[in-house]
């Protein structure tokens, strides 16, 4: 059972209604944490915030687009209006596009990168901005395996991965006079909607059947099996807690060894 090391503090999760991000919202809120979640799949979010104040702790939800900044920008006003402050950022909302580069349309390129690399930025300034204040915060970006190794047809994920774990070294360095800690998580494998949709999308390239190319990628995790969104979480608990006061700058790789740096 966790040790409730996080009561008392408010958490913001972008993309929290399903996948790595509910897991993630309920591990904060299992922590102790009450937690506000932004996301555009309302029903989805609503349930994920029913399960969270089942676990004792207070849940908002607020309609936000990531590539918005005045949607950012008002998650995080609501953040402070309703709890006075906040503690944690944890910019999880993304997307995936499964095409080779040269199908890639100029427009999907675009929307990958607001919602994967602009909607990070965007959520970590807002956040910033109060943090700054305060004199202390964390900040959490969702990266992937891709932000240390582009995937052959994800080529542009790839990119935007790679582009958050930059941002997340530059803000580390800009913060940390403010007691700011600046952190990225990189899920390898995980089973969630979007791997479901990797491995529909993906197969045709590989000339695969449906679940074969899951099971093609599984065979390079060293731990021997596919993650579950808790398995992240329980890093991002990490991250968010006083006991990663001194970690910042790092992107962290949560994939049951698929790359070993």
């Amino acid at each position: 059972m966790a040790d409730k090391k996080l009561s008392g503090k408010i958490a913001i999760v972008t993309g929290g209604s399903r996948g790595i991000g509910r897991g993630i919202a309920l591990r904060l809120a299992r922590d102790g944490a009450d937690v506000i979640i932004g996301d555009v799949l309302v029903d989805d979010m609503n349930q994920t915030k029913a399960d969270i104040e089942a676990l004792g702790v207070k849940a908002t939800v607020m309609t936000c687009d990531v590539t918005r900044e005045e949607d950012v920008t008002a998650l995080v006003a609501r953040a402070v209006a309703d709890y006075g402050k906040l503690d944690i950022m944890v910019a999880n909302a993304g997307i995936a596009n499964i095409k080779l580069m040269t199908e890639t349309t100029a427009e999907e390129w675009d929307r990958i990168f607001a919602v994967n690399t602009k909607g990070v930025f965007l959520a970590d300034k807002a956040a910033a901005h109060q943090m700054m204040k305060q004199n202390y915060g964390k900040i959490i970006n969702c990266a992937s395996i891709a932000a240390f190794d582009g995937f052959a047809f994800l080529g542009g994920y790839s990119a935007t991965k790679f582009a958050v774990r930059g941002l997340t070294q530059a803000l580390a360095k800009e913060l940390g006079k403010y007691n700011i800690q600046v952190n990225a998580y990189c899920p390898g494998i995980v089973g969630t909607k979007m791997w479901e949709l990797i491995d529909e999308k993906m197969g045709p390239y590989l000339g695969n059947a449906k679940g074969e190319t899951l099971k093609q990628y599984t065979g390079l995790i060293t731990a021997g099996r596919v993650s579950v969104p808790e398995d992240v979480a329980n890093f991002v608990s990490y991250l968010a807690s006083s006991d990663a006061d001194y970690m910042t700058g790092q992107s962290v790789m949560i994939d049951g060894g698929i790359i070993m740096n």
